[in-house]
């Protein structure tokens, strides 16, 4: 066998990168919805409180939000092209949520605000976010990743 052609992934890899690729679109989506939201639109949903952290929150962490939605989305492009590069990615976009989740949880006193299980969702961020480093690493072990 060719060793510059790799060996061929199994199909439930691709089902795995198709629904990351899912995951990391949602999560892009999710960011042009904050960064381009009006205020008004942002009243409908959040409370008072809420809204003064969203008002309060410096530009390094939406900066991380960024980089880590986009380096999740590109490093699942990265996947579905077989390339080894997707595992940095996903390392990166590992780093900026972590980021992200210092000004969220332990700077902003979104927790004072909310209840404990508002930290579930963010929790299974970081979950997924380790699960396609993991992910990624499998693929370059087995020789799917290039």
């Amino acid at each position: 066998m060719n060793e510059a052609i790799g060996t061929k992934p199994p199909i439930w890899f691709w089902i795995v990168a198709a629904v990351l690729l899912i995951w990391n679109i949602l999560g892009v989506m999710a960011y042009f919805g904050q960064v381009m939201a009006t205020p008004e639109t942002l009243a409908q949903t959040y409370s008072a409180e809420e809204l003064e952290i969203i008002a309060r929150t410096p530009s390094w962490a939406t900066s991380a939000l960024a980089i880590a939605v986009f380096a999740g989305l590109v490093g699942v492009i990265f996947l579905l092209l077989r390339r080894a590069f997707a595992r940095s990615l996903f390392i990166l976009s590992l780093i900026a949520v972590l980021v992200q989740h210092v000004w969220t949880f332990f700077l902003s006193g979104f927790l004072d605000i909310m209840a404990a299980n508002a930290a579930f969702f963010p929790i299974i961020v970081v979950i997924i976010c380790l699960f396609q480093i993991w992910f990624a690493h499998l693929g370059i072990k087995r020789g799917w990743l290039r």
